[in-house]
């Protein structure tokens, strides 16, 4: 009998933390003009030359620090998720995961979710705000796997989910769940979305506005104050801001001295959130005066995610 397929797809990780590990994954991350919009002539040397010789050590240090004895926390999150979601949509749904740069590929799943006789499949990469440099190339990438295949299967996508009431549902309860679990009360709840160029917003993407609208919604849901910063910058370019870093060294000074941060924008905690904001953002906070840090969980594949990813992707699988 024809399947369903539901492939669950994320950023990516390298294989292991190691420089080589690192390397590869930071050369296919980076050579991907949705992420570096860089005409490739211009940017192939400055990536292959100072770039991969000297970041991927440095990276592998990061990763290293949060590898856990599974894998990556991205892997292991994503892959859990997918086993959590397994049975959910009835007998003939497979549930399936993948990387968009690095392992398990999006190709390879693609595969065998149609060697295991899904002739429709649902493709749902796990991020809520609408970002060309994230939803758009792993559609691409799935579209350029399939563009070699002869029969090739019918195909949906999951749409962003920024403002989707299960979503901010979600959010609030996990938020709230943590909070309750914290020996202090914080000043602040700031929420730290991925950063990405000030030109992809000037070009139509509507990445930064889907994130003020996340945001804006959770403060609703929790009935307090919620401030967003970005993070991760990357290069010379100006890039969406308040920057996460910087405002975690000034908020002692502005009278905050307990902050929790939470990371809306990432569907499962991986380097981002666990080393850029658990380790070097508690750092910097309490360097700079800050009294007590808290770096709230992703979604992850907790009770909350499962019954969002369910509420979602049984939604889309309708009429299939």
């Amino acid at each position: 009998m024809p399947r369903i397929g539901v492939l669950l797809i994320n950023l990516g990780t390298p294989d292991a933390p190691d420089a080589p590990s690192v390397r590869r994954y930071l050369a296919e991350f980076l050579s991907d003009p949705r992420v570096v919009e860089i005409p490739q002539w211009l940017w192939q040397p400055i990536l292959r030359g100072p770039i991969l010789l000297a970041r991927p050590r440095k990276s592998a240090h990061a990763y290293a620090q949060i590898w856990t004895k599974d894998g990556s926390p991205l892997a292991v999150n994503t892959r859990d998720t997918a086993t959590a979601l397994a049975g959910r949509f009835g007998p003939g749904v497979t549930v399936d995961w993948a990387m968009r740069y690095g392992n398990p590929s999006i190709a390879t799943r693609l595969d065998a979710l149609r060697e295991a006789g899904c002739d429709r499949i649902l493709l749902a990469p796990l991020y809520p705000q609408y970002c060309a440099a994230t939803t758009a190339t792993a559609i691409d990438c799935a579209a350029e796997a399939l563009s070699k295949v002869r029969a090739q299967p019918a195909i949906r996508t999951l749409p962003p989910y920024f403002d989707d009431r299960a979503y901010i549902e979600a959010l609030r309860a996990s938020t709230q769940r943590q909070l309750a679990a914290l020996d202090f009360e914080p000043d602040l709840l700031l929420a730290s979305f991925h950063g990405m160029p000030e030109r992809t917003r000037t070009l139509g993407d509507p990445y930064h506005a889907q994130s003020l609208e996340t945001a804006r919604l959770l403060a609703q849901a929790l009935d307090r104050e919620v401030r967003i910063t970005f993070q991760s910058r990357f290069g010379p370019a100006k890039w969406l801001g308040p920057a996460t870093d910087e405002t975690l060294k000034t908020l002692p000074s502005d009278g905050v001295r307990t902050v929790a941060v939470l990371t809306p924008g990432f569907s499962a905690d991986c380097l981002e959130t666990l080393e850029e904001i658990g380790m070097r953002g508690r750092e910097d906070f309490l360097a700079s005066g800050g009294r007590k840090f808290a770096h709230l969980a992703c979604l992850n594949a907790s009770a909350e995610a499962i019954n969002l990813y369910e509420n979602l992707i049984g939604r889309e699988l309708a009429g299939w």
